[in-house]
Parts: C-alpha cells; sequence; structure tokens
C-alpha cells in the first residue's frame, strides 16, 4: 500500500499536526489500522500517536482519501481524542488492566 501526503497543517495547541492523505490499493479498501501503520511508519512516528478519521474510497476506484491526526506523544492523542475515537484506533487501555 502506497501512502501520499496531500497536506499537512501544524496545531501547536493541541500538539499535533492535521494531515490529508491518498492511498493507492490493489485490492478492497484497507483496514484502518493498516492504514494508520503505514502513515505513522512514513513519518516516523509511533502508531500510537497516529489517529485516523476519514477514509473515503469512491466506488470502483483503488484510491482512497483520508483524514488523521499525528500527535507529538501518545499521551497528547489521549488527552485530546474522544473515546470512540480511541478505540477506533485501538489507542490507550484496552484489556491491561488500567480501567478499575
Amino acid at each position: 500500500m502506497d501512502v501520499d501526503i496531500i497536506s499537512e497543517e501544524e496545531n501547536p495547541m493541541l500538539h499535533r499536526t492535521d494531515i490529508r492523505f491518498e492511498t493507492t490499493h490493489e485490492e478492497a479498501t484497507p483496514s484502518r489500522l493498516s492504514v494508520r501503520d503505514s502513515l505513522a511508519a512514513k513519518l516516523d512516528k509511533g502508531s500510537e500517536e497516529v489517529v485516523v478519521h476519514e477514509l473515503n474510497t469512491k466506488f470502483g476506484m483503488r484510491k482512497t482519501v483520508g483524514y488523521a491526526k499525528v500527535y507529538e506523544s501518545a499521551g497528547h492523542a489521549l488527552d485530546v481524542e474522544q473515546d470512540y475515537m480511541l478505540k477506533r484506533n485501538k489507542i490507550g487501555a484496552d484489556g491491561d488492566g488500567e480501567e478499575a
């Protein structure tokens, strides 16, 4: 899977960069987690620092356009992002026993 960054916008108040990207793929639309991992590898960041918000694929096309937020640290992502978005991206305490 090939990921190309279309635009980047710094957001220093929230310690993140907002990114619009485009990915080309051979098979069906890639999963959110595989896109997140590919984007994190391209940006040299950890997987838990990248939160993928949107993936839009037009019918019959092998191109997906998306929106992601890349945080300076995983802690900033946990502080800012909503719980449902953290669950979708599998970030944070997911069965580690920290939630009591």
